[in-house]
């Protein structure tokens, strides 16, 4: 008897299920368990520990009995912590009760956005490249999927007139991520004020993912938020995920202007009632007494970053685009004449390095690279790239 019921339904059946990050670390950790040294330079998980206040503050509350459900946007501290957070860095008000909601990491605050805002078939354009995390979100909320590609020699950055040519009467949401995963591209104040002026004249909103902004080596981070005309029309997510090294706490938020508020914080209820109760608890004192942890990880990265980035200057097969924030470099492998899965998979099995493809990422002919290891294996590891692409 035939079913009535299609497997993979309609929003599923565009969604890739493999050759994705977890894919790789999944067989990097396969090849790891039968004794190969493998060098992780795939996930973007920040290698430090959490703050300690942070964690003493989440045992003070464990052993508290803060352990049952919270405000559904989440405590009140850690909102009143995010609201003081933005007016500090970022130059915007915000309300910690009628603004900011307190989800189950970030990438629940984009999926409530998505919901609360849009209509099914609405457009979202999202410079490539970009996390697959929105391509899969967009499309699970039965939205459609517009990629603006980003070119290398103009270091990533979205440029404006490929914005302006690709808007149309469909579109709705600009999803824009700055400082960029996996590109490391930061975008400049003038860009972002020309951003705003199109998306109040051809009145779409914008969704911006500020995970990576306190990754910033050079230049500085504009939330478009705060630019004239855009609190009304932005949402701002972000995560204790990576500026504390939190992200197993699965603690992050998205701001939200007053009109959306309600009704994304009705999804976000029916999602996933609230965020982790003691979790919150060491969030809060992160964002209030861990600046210097995040100085010092910071510092640290910086000279990663230039470390991974001299040995690409010596491999004559790559090139690479200096990156001016978050923890990834993005090189090209055009000249090696592989697709980015073939290389990457070749890169795995024969030189021990986990890598991430730039199909991944909606950018084909590059690959990821993520620095979050300590000095030494990131030496190894581009030792091993480089010894690699000679063979080749």
């Amino acid at each position: 008897m035939m079913s009535k019921y299609s497997i993979p339904n309609s929003r599923m059946k565009n969604i890739t299920m493999c050759g994705g990050i977890r894919e790789i670390l999944s067989r990097a950790n396969e090849l790891e368990s039968q004794g190969r040294s493998i060098i992780h330079m795939e996930i973007g998980r920040p290698d430090f520990d959490s703050p300690v206040c942070a964690k003493e503050a989440a045992r003070i509350a464990l052993d508290s009995g803060d352990v049952h459900y919270t405000e559904i946007a989440g405590t009140y501290e850690l909102r009143k912590a995010i609201a003081q957070k933005y007016s500090k860095d970022n130059g915007l008000f915000v309300d910690e009760n009628t603004n900011v909601i307190v989800t189950a990491g970030s990438i629940e605050a984009i999926m409530i956005s998505l919901i609360s805002l849009l209509e099914p078939g609405d457009e979202v354009i999202v410079p490539s490249p970009f996390f697959p995390a929105y391509a899969d979100q967009i499309l699970l909320a039965g939205l459609g999927l517009k990629t603006v590609p980003c070119s290398m020699d103009n270091s990533f950055c979205l440029k404006i007139e490929d914005l302006e040519s690709a808007i149309t009467a469909r579109t709705k949401l600009l999803i824009i991520n700055t400082p960029n995963n996996p590109s490391g591209a930061v975008l400049p104040r003038d860009d972002l004020i020309k951003i705003a002026s199109l998306s109040v004249k051809n009145d779409f909103w914008v969704l911006s993912d500020e995970c990576y902004e306190k990754f910033l080596y050079e230049g500085e981070h504009i939330s478009i938020a705060s630019l004239p005309g855009m609190k009304e029309r932005t949402i701002t997510v972000s995560s204790s995920s990576k500026t504390w090294s939190m992200t197993g706490w699965r603690v992050g938020w998205g701001i939200f202007p007053d009109k959306l508020f309600p009704y994304a914080n009705k999804v976000h209820q029916n999602f996933s009632t609230c965020a982790n109760s003691f979790a919150q608890a060491g969030v809060a004192d992160a964002l209030t007494n861990g600046d210097s942890d995040v100085v010092k990880m910071i510092a640290e990265y910086k000279l990663r970053r230039d470390l991974a980035m001299e040995w690409v200057k010596k491999i004559t097969s790559l090139e690479c685009s200096m990156p001016r924030g978050a923890f990834y470099l993005f090189p090209s492998i055009e000249k090696i004449g592989m697709n980015g899965f073939d290389f990457c998979s070749l890169l795995l099995e024969e030189a021990g390095v986990a890598a991430v493809p730039g199909e991944v990422f909606y950018a084909p002919g590059f690959f990821r690279i993520a620095y979050c290891r300590g000095l030494d294996e990131i030496n190894e590891g581009m030792s091993r790239i480089a010894d690699l692409l000679n063979r080749l």
